[in-house]
């Protein structure tokens, strides 16, 4: 079984979905970046106040700032993770790589899901989030409209700001400048481990060729 997964995939197609059918499934922990930094910087560690130096400027952190909390991360609770949209940038793959084979380990499986632009854009302007857990849904496939209440935890329904043609095109922007480059870096280093899905069928099925690639041959 592999237990060490990178989750790529453009805005909208599915990464979280199905890093969460992983982890339930396989009780392989998904750990998201922006998460491990709002703890580091809840707890007030010397990670975290070095993490808030950029954000409360309005920047991102750096690569080798992400990595070291994600390093901590591995450290402390193991060496089994679904990585959700990271490494975002080669550095960070790059840094991720080092920082594993500091552990003596190394990813098993990274697994790329592909969406065509007109579908990232149908579903985005079909996608509802809850304020509170952060789940998504789509509006038309499980009719559902914003004020409902998630089908998870119960607190009410919204359209994200972000989720507009404006900010898309942004988001597919910084997919293309940075993580198609992170694909490309992987196909170079890592062939035998890049794994594509077509991430335009339906969850059952997306997670049904995941579930396939995660038990080794």
């Amino acid at each position: 079984m592999k237990k060490r997964i990178v989750l790529l995939g453009p805005p909208a197609s599915g990464k979280g979905t199905q890093a969460d059918h992983i982890s339930s499934a396989y009780a392989i922990p998904h750990v998201s970046t922006g998460a491990l930094l709002r703890s580091e910087s809840e707890k007030g560690t010397p990670l975290g106040r070095e993490a808030d130096m950029w954000t409360s400027k309005g920047q991102l952190v750096p690569d080798d700032l992400v990595v070291r909390i994600v390093s901590l991360w591995m450290a402390e609770h193991g060496q089994s993770f679904i990585f959700d949209g990271f490494p975002r940038t080669v550095r960070q793959a790059v840094y991720l790589d080092s920082a594993l084979k500091a552990l003596h380990s190394s990813l098993d499986l990274i697994v790329l899901l592909e969406l065509p632009e007109s579908e990232i854009r149908r579903r985005i302007s079909d996608r509802l989030s809850c304020i509170k857990c952060g789940a998504t849904f789509g509006a038309t496939l499980h009719d559902l409209s914003a004020g409902d209440a998630c089908p998870r935890c119960a607190s009410p329904l919204v359209r994200r700001n972000d989720d507009n043609a404006e900010a898309l095109d942004k988001r597919l922007e910084v997919f293309r400048n940075q993580t198609e480059p992170v694909i490309a870096y992987y196909e170079e280093n890592f062939p035998k481990l890049l794994c594509r899905i077509n991430a335009a069928h339906g969850s059952d099925e997306v997670f049904a060729s995941l579930a396939r690639n995660l038990v080794d041959a």
